[in-house]
């Protein structure tokens, strides 16, 4: 397999706080990397810095080989690297459809015309094909998740950052968003999934990361990596005898 993306050495530091310390990490191409953790373990911050939202302190960031440790988010969007937020942030006032082609134009540079069928694609990947016309304030908790997925893919991303999209959904709603994620990850994106329902997570991904206090707890196969008594202690709060 391919090394999509790869963090070497990489430290976000805020004063004496390490947010993120000494990260390394490969992404291999078509993968499903799960990555759970406390919070403030840092993981959000960790995807702050793949995106550019944020700058490194230390390390460097390498997407398809390339250093875009210095590269501003805009420029990493236009190769290739779409992400979600915790909370979405659709233009309100904008129709769900208007909302993919700000992504599709914008984030993937393509034209207009271009735009338009790659867009129409990703809604009705999404579940969102018959609220393309529909004014995003309107949407449900799960259709404004799925348009801030649906946002992402339209640049057509080669690594797709979700940051807890399964977060306050129900249980039927997040079944519904995990089938979704899995046909987007079927169709050959690679995916880096932040989650807190560990079920939901382990359903799509071949392998995981823990974090704490910014550092690597474990990584690997998931049912090995949640087995380890280091992991249950600290993420799970099961005290080790």
């Amino acid at each position: 397999m391919t090394v999509l993306l790869k963090l070497e050495n990489v430290c976000k530091f805020y004063g004496a706080l390490k947010a993120v310390d000494d990260i390394n990490v490969e992404v291999e191409s078509g993968e499903a990397l799960a990555v759970i953790g406390p919070n403030g373990a840092g993981k959000t911050t960790l995807f702050n810095l793949i995106s550019g939202d944020v700058a490194a302190t230390k390390g460097r960031i390498a997407f398809e080989g390339a250093d875009v440790t210095a590269k501003a988010p805009h420029a990493r969007c236009r190769l290739g690297i779409g992400r979600s937020y915790q909370i979405p942030h659709p233009f309100a006032n904008m129709s769900v459809f208007e909302n993919l082609l700000v992504g599709a134009i914008f984030g993937g540079g393509v034209t207009e015309r271009e735009s338009y069928l790659r867009c129409s694609d990703v809604l009705k990947l999404t579940g969102l094909y018959d609220k393309a016309n529909v004014p995003a304030r309107t949407l449900t908790l799960l259709q404004r998740k799925r348009l801030e997925m649906a946002r992402a893919l339209a640049l057509r991303p080669k690594l797709l950052l979700l940051d807890e999209i399964a977060g306050g959904l129900t249980e039927h709603e997040c079944a519904e968003l995990v089938r979704t994620i899995k046909d987007i990850h079927a169709q050959g994106t690679t995916i880096v999934w932040i989650e807190h329902i560990v079920h939901a997570l382990l359903s799509v991904a071949s392998r995981l990361i823990v974090m704490n206090f910014g550092q690597l707890l474990a990584q690997g196969v998931p049912r090995e990596v949640m087995a380890n008594a280091r992991v249950r202690e600290v993420y799970m709060g099961i005290p080790v005898s």
